[in-house]
C-alpha cells in the first residue's frame, strides 16, 4: 500500500470502528474502489490498526480506567476498579468461548460479500426500530455483572459479518434497560480488551510468517504506525461525534445509512463490479 491508500484505510477504520454501521462492510467497499491487492499483510493491517482506535477510548475515558468515582459509588480505589475490570472480563468472556468454538464458521464466511450486505440492510432495518423497542423512557446506568454477561453473548452475533460489533454490543446494553449514553460508551469499553486481543494475534501472524517476518519487511513498519496514528485521531472525533449525536437523536439515521450501505454492495454485485474483502 501507498501512503495515500494507507491513510484511507485508517480513516475508514476510525469512522467506522465504534459507529454502529459495520467496519468490515466499509472495508470491503474501500479496500475494492482503491484496489487494494490482496496480501497477508493488508489483511492484518485493517486489524492492527485498530490498536490506534484502542488508544483513542483509553485516552477519551482514561478516569474510567484508571481513577473509577468512588465517592460517588461508596467504594474503595481498588474495589471500584476490580468492579470495573470485572465486568470486562465477563462482557469478553462469550466471545472468547464462541469466537473459539466457531473459528471455522467465521473464518469460511469472513469474504462472503453478499452475507455482509444483508446483514447491513437487516440490522439497518433494526436500528430504525430499536429506539422505540428497547430504549422507553430508561435512566439507568447501572452496570450489573448479569448486565454485562447478557451484553457479552449478544456480542458474539456480530460474528457473522456485517452485524457491526458495536451496534450488537449497544442494542445489547439498551435489551438491559441501559440509557443510550452508557450503552455505547460500555460498547467502547467493551472494545479494547476484544480488539487489544485481535491485534496481538494478529501481529504475532506477522511476526512468525513462514516467509519471515513481514513486519519488518519494506516500509510495512512504518505503514503501520501511520495508519495506527491517523485511526487514533479520526476515533477520537468519532466517539465525540456519536456520543453527542446518539444521546439527542438515537440511531434512526445510521439505521438508514446502513441500509444504503447494503444496497450499495448488492447493486454493485448486480452490475458486475467485484467486491472482495482481503483473503
Amino acid at each position: 500500500m501507498d501512503l495515500l491508500e494507507t491513510v484511507i484505510i485508517a480513516i475508514v477504520e476510525g469512522l467506522t470502528e465504534f459507529l454502529p454501521v459495520s467496519s468490515t462492510g466499509h472495508m470491503i467497499i474501500t479496500q475494492s474502489l482503491l484496489n487494494v491487492e490482496s496480501t497477508p499483510f493488508v489483511k492484518a493491517f485493517t486489524v492492527i490498526i485498530q490498536f490506534g482506535a484502542i488508544l483513542s477510548v483509553i485516552c477519551l475515558y482514561w478516569k474510567r480506567f484508571f481513577r473509577p468515582d468512588t465517592l460517588s459509588q461508596g467504594k474503595t480505589y481498588w474495589r471500584a476498579m476490580y468492579d470495573f475490570y470485572a465486568r470486562l472480563v465477563v462482557g469478553v468472556l462469550p466471545a472468547v468461548v464462541l469466537g473459539l468454538a466457531f473459528n471455522d464458521f467465521i473464518e469460511s464466511n469472513l469474504g462472503n460479500v453478499q452475507l455482509v450486505a444483508w446483514m447491513l440492510i437487516i440490522g439497518g432495518v433494526f436500528m430504525l426500530f430499536c429506539d422505540k423497542i428497547f430504549n422507553k423512557g430508561s435512566e439507568d446506568t447501572k452496570l450489573t455483572y448479569k448486565r454485562a454477561l447478557v451484553i457479552g453473548f449478544i456480542q458474539c452475533i456480530s460474528m457473522i459479518p456485517g452485524v457491526s460489533r458495536s451496534m450488537a454490543t449497544i442494542v445489547g446494553g439498551m435489551s438491559q434497560r441501559l440509557t443510550r449514553k452508557a450503552a455505547a460508551e460500555f460498547s467502547f469499553f467493551l472494545a479494547v480488551p476484544t480488539m487489544f486481543g485481535a491485534t496481538c494475534l494478529e501481529t504475532y501472524k506477522l511476526i512468525t510468517h513462514e516467509d519471515g517476518s513481514i513486519l519488518t519487511q519494506g516500509n510495512n513498519l512504518q505503514t503501520l504506525i501511520i495508519g495506527s496514528v491517523v485511526a487514533f485521531i479520526v476515533a477520537i472525533l468519532a466517539i465525540k461525534f456519536f456520543i453527542n449525536y446518539v444521546t439527542k437523536y438515537g440511531f434512526a439515521a445510521f439505521g438508514w445509512y446502513r441500509i444504503i450501505v447494503g444496497l450499495i454492495i448488492i447493486i454493485c454485485s448486480l452490475c458486475g463490479i467485484e467486491m472482495k474483502m482481503t483473503d
